[in-house]
């Protein structure tokens, strides 16, 4: 799957399980982040299920590329997010999924 494509994907499920009209540029530049991780498979998915994936979210994306700190609530923050997409949702898009962190946090 195209970045493209995959941005797509992630602006749909943003406005049908949040009724949120996502800023496309901002969508694309997470998705320019995130690299091979856009083109498709496990990869472009969030398994929200799994605390390795949940660590990972937090010290790459939210530490790492935000600048943000554990003071920030940064597990609350992702267990918000989780529920927005809804917890046993097995199709989270990534970009999605970032998107909703870095709007909660105000970047």
């Amino acid at each position: 799957m195209s970045r493209e494509e995959h941005v797509a994907l992630s602006a749909k499920q943003l406005k049908d399980k949040c009724s949120i009209d996502a800023d496309m540029g901002k969508l694309d530049s997470i998705a320019k982040f995130m690299g091979i991780a856009a083109m498709g498979g496990d990869a472009s998915l969030v398994a929200g299920q799994q605390e390795s994936e949940l660590e990972t979210i937090k010290d790459s994306f939210l530490k790492g590329h935000l600048g943000l700190s554990d003071s920030d609530d940064l597990d609350g923050a992702i267990a918000k997010v989780n529920g927005m997409l809804g917890e046993s949702n097995p199709l989270k898009q990534r970009a999605a999924f970032y998107y909703l962190l870095a709007d909660h946090f105000g970047k």
